[in-house]
């Protein structure tokens, strides 16, 4: 694990901009921070049933971060979002779906996010050793020109028999298909409550126009807040999205309801305030929010996982779910650097602004 003085070496000359900032619009004093308690705090008064508290009591008990409050899980889907060749030809170890359970058993993840297919084939050899979490749809790569959707590729019910403790899911928030994803899993979410499941939702905008000659507005903190307010509202009892990277998306944009006095009140410029509005958006972090990763593009991965980390447990948030950096390289390597995330987490010194 690195320690902190070691996080201080690797964040260099923005190590003061990171781990010294306080946030004064929304402050932590408002929110539901993570804690060894944090689920009975959170749901036992909730309409999950006895069987779902249990659920996510396994997600939030498991591994390294266990008993925290904090999460980091491995999810490996990309071999059919992004296509498997080019997924893992980096690594074609992966192609085997059981090194990506070793990967997350090996580096002490709270649980591992993947397929059908993949969690399937090793069910009866992991599912009591390490939480599983399946992936419920997906935006297959194959159709011509790509439609962008995300398609259901199984029943909960299979999930629940392969002793999967929670599912996972996407929406593209902003697509012409969103109106039929969020119906489509909402019902989902309903029936994974019912059997006991936890559930995780991906919350992803998509449209062409968020995109603009001046900025991409896919990660606005406006914009991603309002993808995770969407997501809670459906009972997902932890929101995975993207880090911000800008804001002003419906003023920019000209669209939806928006005012002056909403981007001054509520947050600013520093990431760590950005995150934190999408924090807010999950009720005010009483449902967790873990941040994503992001591709692997090398030798900046570790300082770009690390720096992640911090932003979302200085804003409030739940922890990191991060894949491409981990399973991109040598096995080693891997558990390494998911072991340097998980340091963030552990240490006491990197408290929440």
């Amino acid at each position: 694990m690195k320690t902190y003085e070691n996080i201080v070496e690797q964040l260099g000359d923005k190590a003061s901009f990171y781990l010294d900032h306080v946030s004064e619009k929304i402050t932590k004093d408002e929110l539901q921070l993570p804690d060894a308690d944090f689920v009975s705090k959170v749901f036992a008064n909730s309409n999950r049933n006895p069987q779902t508290l249990r659920s996510l009591a396994q997600l939030y008990g498991h591994g390294n971060l266990k008993d925290t409050g904090y999460l980091n899980i491995l999810p490996v889907d990309q071999g059919v979002e992004h296509s498997a060749a080019f997924s893992f030809y980096k690594n074609p170890d992966y192609f085997d779906p059981e090194n990506i359970i070793k990967l997350a058993i090996g580096a002490g993840c709270n649980g591992v996010a993947s397929t059908f297919g993949a969690l399937g084939l090793y069910a009866r050899k992991y599912a009591h050793k390490i939480p599983f979490i399946v992936k419920l749809n997906h935006n297959e790569l194959l159709s011509y020109p790509n439609t962008y959707d995300q398609n259901v590729f199984g029943k909960v019910k299979e999930a629940w028999d392969m002793g999967a403790v929670a599912i996972g899911a996407t929406i593209y928030f902003g697509s012409k298909e969103s109106n039929r994803q969020l119906k489509e899993i909402a019902e989902t979410f309903a029936e994974a409550h019912s059997l006991g499941m936890a559930t995780i939702l991906w919350c992803y905008t998509r449209n062409d126009s968020f995109k603009t000659d001046k900025e991409d507005y896919h990660t606005a903190a406006d914009l991603t807040g309002q993808a995770n307010h969407l997501g809670v509202t459906i009972q997902a009892d932890i929101i995975k999205q993207k880090l911000p990277t800008t804001n002003y998306g419906f003023k920019n944009l000209q669209f939806g309801k928006y005012d002056d006095a909403m981007y001054e009140g509520l947050t600013t410029e520093h990431p760590i305030d950005l995150c934190r509005l999408q924090v807010a958006n999950c009720y005010m972090g009483k449902i967790g929010l873990i941040n994503s990763g992001g591709g692997s593009k090398g030798a900046s991965d570790l300082t770009e996982a690390i720096t992640t980390a911090i932003v979302n447990k200085r804003a409030g948030g739940s922890g990191l779910i991060l894949g491409r950096k981990a399973f991109q390289r040598p096995f080693k390597e891997g558990v390494e650097l998911i072991h340097a995330v998980q340091g963030v987490y552990l240490e006491k010194r990197i408290t929440v602004a």
